[in-house]
């Protein structure tokens, strides 16, 4: 019985925020165009239901599409980073200066170059997520202990053995760690564009109800962007678990 509490806090602290939220709203008489109640936004979330889907769709083919292109190339530029420590040098500033720069800031450029629609929501979600697994990958690599690197190049093996039978398997729980970091920054970014300049997609639908004051269809869309979000990440922590179990010590 107390195990299936403890499972349940998060559904029953949800569950009690909500119940707040909507009696304060009828409390106060909070205008719905200032702060809808969760009844209210449910009924918007149930009425405008195929809107909705089809808008999901859209962002979460974007999302998915935009964070495999930043696995792909995050993983491939860490490899290379475990594999030469110049080409980290050489390459770690420019990444991280780039990394500074708003994404939401890049959105217009991408629109010159491809146009409205999907692509530009791919590329952004790809290039606001590929830092974390760049960043996790290649430090797990090129922090290989010199005491174990030292003792298996004397035994003849070589730096491609050592990266590919030693650095990797090491790298997993780090690269795990990072998927579940951009998962959801990949969402947020296909969001930003989708806001910006798209005629599909949850940051369109939201962008559209705000224009007419539709705040409770406002707040369903954040609705389904935080549902997605907790999906994706509990996704990857259940891969985590599956894959890199191994990283993780048994619960008393």
């Amino acid at each position: 019985m107390k195990s299936v509490l403890k499972n349940g806090s998060p559904v029953l602290a949800t569950l009690v925020l909500l119940s707040a939220w909507e009696a304060a709203v009828r409390a106060l008489r909070v205008p719905e165009y200032v702060l809808p109640g969760p009844s209210r936004v449910l009924e918007s979330l149930v009425v405008h239901a195929g809107p909705i889907a089809s808008h999901t769709a859209a962002t979460l083919e974007a999302t998915m599409l935009g964070f495999s292109l930043s696995v792909v190339l995050g993983l491939t530029l860490g490899l290379l980073s475990g594999l030469s420590e110049s080409f980290q040098r050489a390459i770690y500033p420019m990444l991280v200066a780039f990394n500074t720069i708003p994404k939401v800031a890049i959105v217009p450029v991408l629109v010159i170059w491809f146009g409205i629609g999907k692509v530009p929501a791919i590329l952004t979600a790809s290039l606001i997520s590929f830092f974390p697994v760049f960043v996790n990958v290649s430090t797990a690599l090129v922090t290989i202990e010199p005491e174990l690197r030292d003792m298996l190049l004397s035994l003849g093996a070589t730096r491609a053995q050592i990266l590919f039978k030693v650095g990797l398997p090491r790298s997993m729980p780090y690269f795990f760690g990072s998927l579940k970091i951009a998962s959801t920054l990949a969402f947020v970014g296909a969001i930003i564009s989708e806001t910006v300049a798209s005629n599909e997609g949850v940051g369109y639908l939201m962008i559209a109800a705000s224009s007419r004051f539709d705040v409770p269809l406002l707040f369903a869309g954040l609705l389904v962007i935080s549902a997605i979000s907790v999906v994706l990440y509990a996704v990857f922590v259940l891969l985590e678990r599956r894959l890199a179990g191994w990283a993780f010590r048994p619960s008393g």
